[in-house]
């Protein structure tokens, strides 16, 4: 694990403590990052939808999320 200083909004750290329910402002920016990872990939997995390489409609994969995800807009 890396040691990392940076400055960062202190309300914002608290509201993302506060909502992912955790201690610390450590587990909340992890929580966050690993929040934010997760997301893409999901977005670069909808992106394949219709190109053969995944069999899955945009419907199957928000289901496949899990409940509690929130839903991704269609453009």
């Amino acid at each position: 694990m890396s040691r990392l200083s940076v400055k960062v909004e202190p309300e914002l750290v608290e509201e993302a403590r506060d909502l992912a329910g955790v201690k610390t402002k450590r587990e909340a920016i992890e929580v966050a990052l690993r929040e934010f990872v997760r997301r893409r990939h999901l977005i670069d997995l909808a992106g394949l939808a219709g190109s053969g390489l995944v069999e899955m409609e945009i419907e199957e994969l928000e289901e496949w999320r899990g409940p509690g995800e929130e839903k991704r807009e269609r453009r």
